[in-house]
């Protein structure tokens, strides 16, 4: 699945009238940078969710035929943040676990290497905290995520998410619907032990604001990304 619902409001004004997915990096829109990276990894069917302008992102990608899979649009008519986004949209990822991929980073990660271990109601991909994000998100030991929160004695190496991620459905049976964030969810499945991770060390980018998606451009020129 790929998250694709926000306003993109710290892209503004570039995401006035285009939706963040369909900003360009060297040419080519940033959602289908990763929808080619899914299909060359030899993912077959992708769930994409979406909002705001969602007409407009729907009408420029279609359904998946110019790269030989199935895109199905899963529609939210009012914002249900990424917990919401991603339980709305289990009827159309089925019983297994299940990619998820944040629209608005870009990573040269292999997708084809991500696993969800036996026991497991995630698998967290981590990356070195960038400046926007100095503190990290999580604590990753062993292969084992906790918390890592600052004080509360979290071991392991401080990181941050990197918004790729492997979900088992079990992670959001409890829920209700409506909208709500993901990130409690994680955080709780952590202190019970049941997040697993790992520290992807290559490329990785946060294009969330106008400034992050011209150095994005940048690297893409300059052969840094890909």
């Amino acid at each position: 699945m790929i998250l694709a619902a926000g306003k993109g409001t710290r892209m503004r004004p570039l995401t006035l009238d285009t939706p963040k997915p369909l900003l360009p990096a060297a040419g080519k829109p940033l959602i289908v940078w990763h929808i080619e990276k899914l299909a060359a990894a030899g993912f077959q069917r992708v769930v994409i969710n979406h909002s705001w302008l969602g007409d407009k992102l729907e009408a420029a990608i279609g359904h998946g035929d110019r790269w030989g899979i199935e895109i199905v649009w899963s529609r939210e008519p009012e914002l249900l943040e990424t917990g919401g986004g991603l339980y709305k949209a289990l009827p159309l990822l089925g019983d297994n676990p299940f990619l998820v991929v944040n629209g608005d980073v870009f990573t040269d990660l292999d997708f084809t290497a991500l696993t969800l271990p036996d026991g497991k109601l995630a698998h967290l991909v981590l990356v070195d905290n960038p400046s926007h994000n100095t503190n990290g998100d999580f604590a990753l030991q062993g292969g084992n995520v906790s918390r890592g929160e600052f004080g509360q004695g979290s071991e392991g190496e401080q990181l941050t998410f990197s918004g790729v991620s492997v979900l088992s459905p079990a992670l959001l049976a409890d829920q209700n619907g409506g909208a709500f964030p993901l990130g409690p969810l994680l955080k709780d499945a952590a202190s019970e032990g049941a997040i697993s991770g790992q520290h992807h060390k290559g490329y990785w980018l946060d294009v969330g604001t106008p400034e992050r998606l011209q150095t994005l451009e940048q690297d893409l020129l300059n052969g840094l990304a890909s």
